[in-house]
C-alpha cells in the first residue's frame, strides 16, 4: 500500500479493506511510523506497537463485512482499562495492570475495533489544558506551541494526526470537548450513564462520562451507537431510548456573559459571530436567552463540594505517596480535603444544582443550546506560568454540562481551518440526544 490519508476515517478504512487495497496489519505499521514521527508531541503513554495490535488483528474474522468496526484502529485514554496493559491515569506510581477491558472498550473490540495504544492525559483527569503530565506536555496538532486541551489531550491529538480513526476520552468538566475544539475534531459526550464507566479511573464519579473523538460527525455517531447501552455491573449506568437524529424546535443562543480571552480573542470572537450567523440561517427558530443559570452551574463544579469527590476517590493514594503526584494536580486534589466542605454544604450545593436543573429543563425542552466550546486558548508557556487561572478559563462554557445532566456535541466552526480551529458545542437534555445529532448534522451540511 503506497498511500494513506493524512487522517483516518471509518469510511476510508472500511472501503479500503473491502477492496483489499490495504490490510489491518499495514494500517498498524503506518500508525507505528506516525507515532515515531510525532514522538516529541508526547501523545502516548503506551505507544502503538506491533505486539499490542497483532493479537487483535489475528483474531479478526476473514470477512471485513462481518463486524461493524472490523479493523478500525482506536486510541484509549490512559484512565480507561485495556486488558493486560497498564492503566496509570498519567501517574506512574498509581499504575496497575487490569485483568479485563473497560466495558466500552470491550464492546468496541467485540465488533472489530483494534486498540493501538494508551494516550497521555492531564494526570487523574484533572485539567483542561493537556500540560499536567509527567509524561510531557501534549502539543497541539495544528500548532505545537499551543495547548492541546485536556484532560483527554493525547486521545484528541492521536486522531488529529492520523494515528487512530477515533479515540476514547473521558469528560467530567469538558475533557471530551475542549481538546476536540483545539484540534479541529468532533467530540461527543453522551448523556450521563448512556455509556458505561466501568473500568474508568474516577475523577468525579457521580459526574464522569466517557467520550469519543473523531474526524467526522458520522464516525462519532457510529461509535456512539456501538458504545452505548445499559451495563448492569455499572452503578452509574442508565437506560435511554435509542432515537434517530432530529431537528430541535428551537435553538438557544446566549445574549449575555460570553467573553473571549487570551491573545487569540480577536480571532475567536469573529468566528463565533460567523457560527451564529450560520445557525440563524438554518431555518430553525432562534431564541436569545439569559445564559446566567449555566454560568452559575459551572461555578459550582470547582467552587462547591464536588472537588471533595475527587479527594474521596484519590485522597488515600495522595496521602500515601507524597511527592509522587504532578505538583499542580496534587494542589487541586488536596483542595478537596478542606474542612469547609461539610455535609450541610454538600446538601446545599445539591439543592442549588437541582433547582438549576429544573430551570434548564424548562429552557431546553425540545431545544438545543449552542455555545463556544472555548473562548480562547493559550500557549503551553502561558499555562506553565499561570496553571490554575488559564485552566479555569478553558472551562467557562463546558463545566456546567454534567452537573445539569446534559449531552453535548463539539464540532468545528470551519472544518477547513488548519491554523487556529474554533469550535462550538451543542447541548441538549439527557433524554433528547437526537436533537444534538440532528442540529450538528445540519450545521456541518450548511458549511458544505
Amino acid at each position: 500500500m503506497g498511500y494513506f490519508p493524512e487522517k483516518f476515517t471509518i469510511a476510508w478504512l472500511r472501503n479500503s479493506y473491502r477492496s483489499k487495497e490495504v490490510t489491518p496489519a499495514e494500517v498498524a505499521e503506518e500508525i507505528i511510523r506516525r507515532a515515531d514521527r510525532y514522538r516529541e508531541y508526547h501523545i502516548w503513554i503506551q505507544e502503538p506497537s506491533a505486539g499490542l495490535m497483532q493479537n487483535y488483528i489475528e483474531n479478526l474474522p476473514q470477512d471485513p463485512s462481518s463486524l461493524p468496526l472490523w479493523g478500525i484502529p482506536f486510541a484509549i485514554k490512559d484512565n480507561i482499562d485495556l486488558e493486560q496493559v497498564p492503566t496509570s491515569a498519567a501517574c506512574p506510581d498509581y499504575a496497575y495492570i487490569p485483568r479485563e477491558n473497560a466495558a466500552v472498550a470491550e464492546w468496541l473490540i467485540r465488533v472489530g475495533a483494534i486498540p493501538v495504544g494508551k494516550t497521555n492525559m492531564d494526570q487523574f483527569a484533572t485539567g483542561l489544558v493537556g500540560t499536567r503530565s509527567p509524561y510531557g506536555e501534549v502539543k497541539n496538532a495544528m500548532n505545537p506551541e499551543l495547548i492541546s486541551g485536556g484532560s483527554s489531550s493525547g486521545s484528541a491529538v492521536a486522531v488529529a494526526l492520523g494515528m487512530a480513526a477515533f479515540a476514547l476520552g473521558t469528560d467530567t468538566a469538558g475533557s471530551g470537548r475542549v481538546p476536540a475544539a483545539l484540534n479541529g475534531l468532533v467530540g461527543y459526550k453522551p448523556s450521563p450513564g448512556a455509556w458505561s464507566v466501568r473500568g474508568v479511573v474516577p475523577a468525579c464519579a457521580s459526574l464522569d462520562c466517557m467520550s469519543v473523538f473523531a474526524n467526522t460527525l458520522a464516525d462519532a455517531k457510529e461509535i456512539d451507537t456501538q458504545a452505548r447501552g445499559y451495563d448492569s455491573f455499572c452503578c452509574w449506568s442508565r437506560k435511554y431510548k435509542q432515537q434517530e437524529a432530529s431537528v430541535p424546535t428551537k435553538i438557544c443562543l446566549p445574549y449575555n456573559n460570553i467573553a473571549f480571552f487570551g491573545e487569540y480573542a480577536d480571532i475567536y470572537e469573529p468566528k463565533w459571530e460567523e457560527a451564529k450567523k450560520r445557525i440563524t440561517g438554518l431555518g430553525i427558530p432562534v431564541e436569545f436567552i439569559d445564559y446566567s443559570i449555566f454560568a452559575e452551574a459551572a461555578k459550582v463544579l470547582y467552587e462547591g463540594p464536588w472537588v471533595a469527590e475527587r479527594w474521596c476517590d484519590l485522597g488515600g493514594f495522595v496521602e500515601q505517596n507524597p511527592g509522587k503526584i504532578f505538583p499542580v494536580t496534587e494542589k487541586i486534589l488536596r483542595g478537596g480535603a478542606k474542612e469547609e466542605y461539610t455535609a450541610a454544604g454538600t446538601f446545599k450545593a445539591l439543592h442549588k444544582i437541582q433547582e438549576l436543573k429544573r430551570k434548564a429543563k424548562i429552557m431546553l425542552e425540545d431545544a438545543v443550546l449552542v455555545l463556544p466550546t472555548a473562548g480562547g486558548t493559550f500557549t503551553r508557556k502561558e499555562v506553565r506560568e499561570k496553571p490554575v487561572e488559564t485552566n479555569s478559563m478553558m472551562g467557562l462554557y463546558t463545566n456546567h454540562c454534567n452537573l445539569l445532566e446534559l449531552c453535548a456535541a463539539a464540532v468545528p466552526q470551519n472544518v477547513e481551518d488548519k491554523e487556529l480551529p474554533f469550535g462550538i458545542t451543542m447541548f441538549a437534555l439527557a433524554e433528547e440526544e437526537s436533537l444534538v445529532w440532528g442540529l450538528a448534522e445540519k450545521f456541518l451540511e450548511e458549511e458544505r
